[in-house]
């Protein structure tokens, strides 16, 4: 087996397209593909179905992905320490998280790490969506709950807390309401319930038996946005909410709390550029760890 191919291999996983992998690596596209062809023959299975749209792995192609990554980062590792220097990172991570966090938070701190490392390219994905580490659909995700299945590396991020808000313009033709009961009376905005990818996100369950919303919105942005705008009332993210003119917190002695993970699995604890971006979300939560207090 040719690392070189195996090395293409990852490329094109990590691309989803033979094109883009090529413009990656300063290959023609024709060799990219002559090249995988080559490795699928020395396997002797298919390790992607190919398509106008892209390339897709198979499930021999997942398998093979773990071990070509443990491949990478043994050659990295003894690349360090056979030349006793480092070794410049690069490659792609693909990071999934709440759309929340992910917008708000990650996306106007996490694209630094690419100016440190110029071959490295970081793509965040932040949707309200589960995502499935085994089948490599992101790198690493941020989630709500801390898993307990599949060999997982997870490490709790922080607390964070969500408060009940409406807008002023809402407020100037509604009172204010000064118990939880007194929330049902009003015009709500909640989640699409039968769209939560976990039960910790149905956060009024916490406090009240019922949320009676009339508008209701799949990502927690739009809940803010919505909000804001006079839609009524709403369950939001503080770290998000806060500082904004157009929101008012209300009841503010009653919140909900929750977590975000950290999870990412175990064959890429020794992947450099994973560790990267682990280290590096790390730091930016624990350098403003007041905002989600």
């Amino acid at each position: 087996m040719n690392w070189d191919d195996v090395r293409i291999f990852l490329s094109v996983a990590r691309a989803g397209q033979i094109l883009g992998a090529a413009r990656r690596l300063a290959l023609n596209h024709a060799t990219v593909g002559r090249r995988l062809s080559a490795l699928e023959e020395a396997i002797g299975t298919k390790l992607f179905e190919r398509s106008p749209g892209g390339c897709e792995m198979t499930e021999a192609g997942r398998v093979f992905r773990s071990h070509a990554e443990a491949m990478e980062a043994a050659m990295v590792s003894g690349r360090a320490e056979v030349g006793g220097s480092d070794v410049q990172l690069s490659g792609t991570v693909r990071v999934g998280a709440p759309d929340g966090f992910g917008t708000a938070f990650l996306a106007p701190r996490l694209w630094r790490l690419t100016q440190q490392h110029q071959d490295l390219t970081v793509q965040l994905v932040p949707v309200p969506r589960t995502f499935s580490l085994s089948r490599h659909e992101v790198d690493m995700a941020i989630t709500v709950e801390r898993p307990t299945a599949g060999r997982l590396i997870a490490a709790r991020l922080c607390d964070y807390r969500l408060g009940f808000y409406a807008s002023p313009a809402y407020l100037e033709n509604a009172d204010v309401p000064e118990t939880l009961a007194a929330l049902t009376a009003h015009r709500l905005v909640g989640a699409v319930e039968d769209l939560l990818y976990s039960p910790q996100l149905a956060y009024h369950t916490d406090l009240v038996a019922a949320w009676p919303s009339r508008f209701e919105v799949s990502s927690a942005l739009g809940q803010t946005e919505a909000v804001a705008a006079g839609a009524g009332i709403g369950i939001l993210h503080r770290f998000i909410a806060k500082g904004r003119g157009d929101l008012v917190e209300l009841l503010p002695d009653d919140t909900i709390e929750r977590s975000y993970w950290l999870v990412y699995p175990e064959s890429a604890r020794d992947i450099r550029r994973v560790s990267a971006v682990v280290d590096f979300i790390r730091s930016a939560v624990e350098a403003e760890r007041g905002l989600f207090a």
